[in-house]
């Protein structure tokens, strides 16, 4: 037993992987990972400036795009330093407590993710279903509620899987198959009973990962019976494209998401590249598109945008 609890307290550190079979190309690589970056960072804030300078964009919908992209921010943030410092610097070694601190905000803000979408599927509903109460419904007291819930949601989800894992002593491999630090990535370095942990992790999965999408479908299946029942051809189409933003970037991160469980439940034997794509595409492509997609098909947002770069051009 003492030889156990020396396996799980003494301070170590994982190994993290790159991009397999391309280790000699990882400077290459680093190029368009760090546009993406770039993209993501500049473009999340370029929407938290519009919205926060304009006040016409103080309104129930622009507040719940500005958390999409804090969340978008903080998603961007956890995975960098460990990725550009791996594909500039080959440094690939991470301490155990920063291992988990990455697991903790890399999970946290995912699952936040997913539950302002979710938010922000209800702001639709509420918008397009019962508009003469859209203003005494979703009122700053109760979207700045609806935020609070959100953090201690994901906090209390994410937190127990946490203590789970970090009790448990870590006998094999330290090496990671991703250049972060994922909770499905290391399960499988422990050398003890995970049971506990699958079902947490299978709760989890039912809890946000499904419930939350079939929310969402749900808010919008109430949105196009309501749009069908009453609304003109005209009325529909400008209803369907207020939530076109919306849609796309539920889009953006279940398919994804979607594909990175499918991956680690039912192809364990590709090849790792599958899984380190199919992992980076899930982890970057809300952080970049989101900012993309509102930029393009949000009227508001573009028309702020271009004010703020006209300002700009004066100062």
């Amino acid at each position: 037993m003492s030889k156990v609890t020396n396996t799980t307290q003494d301070p170590f550190y994982f190994i993290l992987t790159g991009i397999p079979g391309f280790e000699d190309l990882h400077l290459w690589i680093s190029i368009p990972f760090f546009c993406l970056y770039t993209i993501s960072i500049m473009g999340n804030i370029t929407i938290l400036t519009v919205i926060y300078t304009e006040p016409s964009l103080h309104q129930p919908m622009y507040l719940f795009l500005s958390m999409l992209s804090l969340t978008d921010l903080g998603l961007t943030f956890t995975t960098l330093p460990t990725v550009m410092q791996l594909l500039w610097f080959n440094i690939r070694e991470i301490g155990f407590e920063a291992c988990f601190a990455q697991f903790f905000f890399l999970h946290g803000f995912s699952f936040m993710e997913s539950s302002v979408l979710l938010a922000m599927s209800f702001d639709r509903y509420v918008a397009i279903c019962r508009p003469l109460h859209y203003a005494s419904i979703l009122t700053n007291e109760v979207i700045g509620r609806i935020g609070l819930t959100i953090i201690c949601r994901c906090v209390l989800a994410v937190l127990p899987s946490l203590f789970l894992l970090k009790h448990l002593p870590f006998c094999h491999s330290h090496l990671l198959s991703h250049s972060y630090c994922l909770h499905q990535d290391m399960i499988h370095l422990v050398c003890a009973d995970i049971s506990v942990n699958s079902w947490y992790g299978f709760a989890l999965v039912l809890l946000i990962i499904v419930l939350d999408p079939l929310l969402i479908v749900l808010s919008y299946a109430l949105i196009l019976k309501n749009i069908l029942n009453t609304a003109t051809w005209t009325e529909r189409c400008r209803a369907l494209n207020n939530c076109l933003s919306h849609m796309l970037a539920v889009l953006v991160l279940y398919v994804p998401m979607v594909g990175v469980s499918m991956t680690h439940r039912f192809a364990k034997r590709a090849s790792p590249l599958v899984h380190v794509l199919m992992a980076n595409i899930y982890l970057l492509a809300p952080p970049v598109m989101n900012p993309i997609i509102y930029s393009v098909k949000t009227k508001q947002i573009r028309q702020g945008i271009t004010h703020l770069l006209l300002q700009r051009k004066v100062h």
